[in-house]
């Protein structure tokens, strides 16, 4: 649903409650055995309402609360055992504290110190062969990496993460290392699995998905008690990879490890990648299904998270029914006991109750169901993580419920795009375009619909009740709309959130076409001096403010004296607010032209440009004398199927799910 801009759900209760009514949809599929009832808000307003509007009022007094509390609870864990990723600042503190122990932690391959909580609590498939089956009553199929290497080749890697995991970064020189994190050496003390799961894609359920190219090799524990699974993608077959051969190509590994790298330093929650080699070996790929099959180099990522589980792991068993019911339990259990533990002993004292209505029967307590505890704080950090999308112009391109991690990190970089051209329609995601489903503008609604297929699979395993499913939902609408206001008010450096100045601020930029990342960093260079002359008030902005007639220059004047008039009365001086704007309007983002440019480089052997890539990206919100190409607009080039857009067209086949015919991306 397309809406004035890209975040925007409703304005008022009632219309939050045709939105929620329109997400809150039982299982598309008739084969499903239960059937989850559809909860409906009050039409009465709520003591603790989940206004999603534009209006700048503050959240009622409860909504504050229940974030401070959960706050307050995370700040008790020792080592972030959440798996909560806190963004970019808070691994870069972490990294600069280790940096100047001099007792730091430097690990060989073989010290690493395993653990595997998934496998040793969780149901496992019983069979271990690699045959394309419906697997049952399983949470992970046993399977070792099968991917045959050939010389395999170091790319690039990533010093942040070797430091997540302790991993002395000398390690990266090792002659084997590429053998290592390819898998066709194994690692001592790995217990290999591939994940079961299932999940609705383009809002149709889709059945059994699963890890189809994608192996864990278990979760390695650090110094801090911190746990981090190590996974790679690209090396081999799984039962979950139906008729594809569980394989990967440079191009889209290339895009994967600088998408996770550039997401972490942008502050963004997401999954880390360690490592990407070559296996020295082609893959077949016939691109556009045209019966014009080409060989491309074979590459593997090892990707690096808290934890892979999606709210597909949930959804596969509710869908089965009976006895499968169970597992919904115990592995909300494991969640919760792994990454959530805050919520294991909630009591009475921490206030966690709250009014949806009128009458006891209304109330909704926290501290007396975990479950659904975590399920509005699932929904609190999907909220959260949507809000951070917008604000950098990144668009997920397919946010089915098999990509969406429980954890709330971005998850799965298939057809991603950052917007150049600022256009609220914009998807990465050429099979997405018809409907635009997954459209910039769409990802707030799409992640409440997300949320409540996440919410209603949890009811389905009674864990939770209709009253706490729809809290879980307006707390996704209440955290996004607080979240995402603040973002806008600080790109913009107003102390306080003006709605019509950032609407009008968005239309224009939609009108023009205006380059979304160039502008906001920019637009820090206006000065809070409403004397100076109208003609000169769009000097600052030239560079981003192209082929304009008088009509838009008028247009744009106008909205820069309202501007420069509100920040003239803000009090704050012209070099705080560039700071503190630049600090959130980054200089560099991961253009798709630069990924495919580092691409093209890549594929005859040279790969300086990715790590040239990654290292500016590690940087975003620094300039960066010498690095100037990076932040430029995309050239012609870019623009012109086929060429610039051509590992976006391909990697936007992989999210097609026939039996027969597409190859799995996860």
């Amino acid at each position: 649903m397309f809406s004035q801009i890209s975040a925007t759900l409703s304005h008022t209760s009632s219309s939050l409650t045709a939105t929620t009514a329109f997400s809150l949809r039982s299982f598309c599929r008739p084969k499903f055995r239960f059937r989850p009832s559809k909860p409906s808000y009050s039409q009465k307003r709520r003591q603790f309402s989940a206004v999603v509007s534009m209006d700048g009022s503050s959240s009622p007094p409860s909504a504050a609360s229940v974030d401070s509390i959960s706050e307050d609870l995370k700040n008790q864990m020792l080592g972030n055992q959440s798996g909560e990723n806190l963004g970019r600042d808070s691994v870069d503190n972490g990294a600069q504290i280790d940096s100047i122990s001099q007792n730091r932690v430097k690990l060989k391959l073989e010290e690493l110190k395993w653990d595997h909580s998934f496998v040793r609590e969780l149901p496992g498939d019983p069979r271990t062969d690699l045959i394309p089956r419906e697997v049952l009553h399983s949470c992970y199929t046993k399977v070792s990496p099968s991917v045959e290497v050939d010389n395999p080749q170091l790319v690039a890697w990533s010093d942040s993460v070797a430091e997540l995991l302790e991993l002395d970064p000398k390690e990266f020189e090792r002659p084997d290392f590429a053998e290592k994190l390819s898998g066709s050496s194994p690692l001592a003390g790995m217990m290999p699995y591939a994940q079961c799961y299932g999940g609705h894609q383009f809002g149709m359920w889709a059945g059994q998905l699963g890890d189809g190219r994608a192996i864990t090799l278990g979760e390695v524990l650090n110094s801090k008690s911190q746990r981090w699974e190590l996974q790679l993608k690209g090396a081999g077959k799984t039962p979950y990879s139906r008729f594809a051969d569980g394989l990967a190509v440079l191009r889209s590994s290339i895009r994967e490890f600088l998408c996770s790298e550039a997401m972490n330093s942008l502050g963004i929650p997401t999954t880390r990648a360690l490592s990407l080699v070559t296996t020295g070996n082609y893959v077949t790929r016939d691109m556009f299904y045209d019966g014009n099959p080409k060989d491309e180099p074979g590459a593997i990522v090892c990707r690096v998270s808290q934890s892979f589980l999606r709210f597909g792991s949930y959804q596969i068993h509710a869908s089965r029914g009976g006895d499968d019911l169970g597992l919904v339990r115990t592995l909300a259990d494991y969640a919760i006991r792994y990454h959530f533990p805050h919520l294991e002993n909630l009591s009475k004292s921490d206030s966690l109750s709250f009014s949806v209505g009128e009458g006891d029967e209304s109330v909704v307590d926290l501290t007396s169901n975990k479950y659904a505890a975590w399920v509005v704080e699932v929904a609190e950090r999907t909220a959260s993580l949507v809000a951070k999308w917008q604000g950098v112009g990144f668009t997920h391109g397919v946010l089915n419920t098999d990509n969406m991690s429980v954890l709330g990190l971005t998850i799965d970089y298939g057809p991603f795009g950052f917007l150049d051209a600022f256009d609220p329609r914009y998807t990465p995601n050429t099979t997405d375009l018809p409907g635009r489903r997954y459209c910039f503008a769409n990802q707030p609604d799409i992640g409440l619909w997300n949320i409540s297929q996440f919410a209603t699979t949890i009811a389905a395993a009674h864990l939770i009740n209709d009253k706490e499913t729809n809290y879980a939902m307006e707390r996704y609408a209440t955290k996004f709309m607080d979240e995402y206001q603040a973002i806008m008010t600080k790109k913009i450096g107003l102390p306080k959130y003006n709605k019509q100045l950032i609407n009008e601020l968005l239309k224009n930029m939609s009108i023009d076409k205006v380059d979304y990342t160039n502008f906001f960093r920019l637009l820090s260079n206006i000065k809070a001096d409403p004397t100076i002359p109208e003609d000169e008030l769009l000097i600052p902005l030239k560079a981003v403010l192209l082929d304009m007639g008088k009509e838009r220059k008028d247009a744009w004047t106008s909205w820069l004296k309202s501007y420069v008039q509100e920040l003239s009365t803000s009090g704050i001086s012209d070099e705080e607010r560039k700071k503190s704007m630049d600090s959130v309007n980054p200089r560099y983002i991961l253009r798709n032209y630069l990924c495919q440019s580092a691409i093209d480089i890549a594929e005859q052997g040279d790969f300086e440009e990715v790590r040239r890539l990654l290292k500016v990206m590690s940087r975003p919100y620094e300039d960066q004398p010498g690095m100037e190409k990076y932040a430029r607009l995309p050239p012609a080039w870019a623009y012109r199927p086929g060429v610039g857009m051509l590992s976006v067209l391909l990697d936007q086949f992989m999210t097609l799910q026939t039996t027969e015919e597409r190859e799995r991306d996860t």
